[in-house]
């Protein structure tokens, strides 16, 4: 028999996630809490909150789950994987304590430094005036971040001081992002282009996918605030997999043996935001779970059983599973609500979903989506869709994906236009 598989959260992460499971040979059945009426089309969804430790523990006992993969980022550091491992049921998500090297940027950095790992330079501090003073010492451009969870969005990158000044008191006056910024990181900024690599890790050892390339920036051309995400690629030209291979020597396992001296082995994702500079691959940040909107894509690359492969970390054993990946690209085009990462409407009715999905190469998934009362797809958040495209190269890929995003439709649809176009065109 099959395992069944219990996904833990509501965004498209979540969606791919629980498509991928589903398709696995090891697995019979993928339900979803809270899922989302993409989630909803797999399996069953059950609305809970998802932040209450006992909540989910208790549905993935009546609901004899196997195995429960966490996804966003907010359950780990509520510590919904501590109770699961209390109950042995298996989970694929580190514990609270793990979940730190997302949850606080300054414990990150610490782990870094003590690890090894080549990184930016920083400050971390609550003190208004050592904040300015840091700033004073650097250079531009500044980048100042909120040391807690701030939903993808507590970066500032500036490029005047004045700015950055702004920026600070943003966190630390203003409580812009709350508690997540009691501390503020002042961080060097790393010149290159960034790439995204996630490594499945079993407390000791690791399996690296296949390095992708996101977009934060809210507007063509990388103008206009960071985002979540508004799209991302696979392969990344010039930094393939055995480019990637390297970093499991040089970052992944000196972090898990750091975390581990901690008392705190590492069990799940853990994703390097890495700079390819001109002195070698530098951590830019790690996240303690799948990125988004880059998980959409690499796990439609990912030509082996990802089943197998979570239920071997959750159960301290990567190194018996062997990884396999599609040789085509894939390029996911992310549609958002307008007015995103600010203020934007919802509810409003979407059309075209079904017929995107249909198109050859093409899978669509759910993120900022709801059913209204008729049963009409509506939009409930910044980010609505993820339409991702499948082609021999990035250049067939995307237009694969665009071709197929023009299908969607609703009132105030915002996305960017230049996804994957420099490497579509290298």
């Amino acid at each position: 028999m099959g395992r069944n598989v219990l996904v833990v959260g509501g965004g498209g992460r979540e969606h791919a996630l629980a498509w991928r499971l589903a398709a696995s040979s090891s697995v019979d059945a993928v339900e979803s809490t809270p899922g989302n009426p993409g989630t909803a089309a797999i399996g069953r969804t059950h609305d809970i909150d998802v932040e209450d430790p006992a909540a989910v523990a208790e549905l993935a006992e009546r609901r004899g789950a196997d195995l429960v993969v966490i996804g966003p980022e907010a359950p780990l550091v509520a510590g919904v994987a501590d109770e699961l491992l209390r109950r042995d049921i298996p989970v694929f998500g580190p514990t609270a304590d793990g979940a730190r090297i997302e949850g606080s940027k300054a414990f990150a950095k610490e782990v870094m430094a003590a690890a090894g790992v080549p990184t930016a330079g920083y400050v971390a501090t609550a003190d208004r005036e050592e904040a300015q003073t840091a700033l004073e010492r650097s250079a531009p451009p500044y980048v100042v971040k909120a040391d807690g969870l701030a939903a993808g969005k507590g970066v500032s990158i500036c490029d005047t001081l004045p700015e950055a000044r702004e920026a600070v008191d943003d966190l630390l006056v203003r409580r812009r992002f709350g508690d997540a910024g009691d501390r503020v990181v002042i961080e060097e900024f790393l010149h290159g282009p960034e790439v995204s690599v996630f490594g499945v890790c079993d407390g000791e050892d690791v399996v690296l996918l296949s390095p992708a390339q996101d977009f934060k920036r809210a507007e063509d051309g990388d103008a206009g605030p960071n985002t979540g995400g508004m799209g991302a690629f696979t392969p990344v030209p010039g930094f393939g997999l055995p480019d990637a291979g390297e970093l499991s020597g040089l970052v992944f396992r000196p972090v898990l043996r750091e975390l581990a001296a901690r008392g705190t082995p590492y069990r799940g994702v853990l994703y390097a935001g890495l700079v390819l500079t001109d002195g070698g691959p530098k951590l830019l940040e790690f996240n303690a779970r799948f990125g988004d909107p880059e998980t959409q894509i690499v796990l439609r690359r990912l030509g082996s059983d990802l089943g197998d492969l979570l239920a071997a970390a959750a159960t301290g054993r990567v190194r018996d599973v062997r990884v396999r990946w599609h040789d085509d690209a894939f390029v996911g085009i992310v549609l958002a609500s307008g007015g995103y990462p600010g203020a934007y409407r919802t509810g409003l009715p979407i059309t075209g979903v079904d017929e995107a999905d249909a198109r050859e190469g093409v899978k669509v998934f759910h993120a900022g989506t709801a059913r209204a009362g008729d049963g009409t797809l509506v939009t409930s958040g910044g980010r609505v869709l993820n339409v991702t495209g499948r082609g021999a190269t990035i250049a067939d890929a995307r237009e694969v994906a665009y071709e197929a995003a023009d299908r969607i439709r609703w009132d105030g649809l915002h996305r960017r236009e230049d996804i994957a176009l420099t490497a579509s065109r290298a």
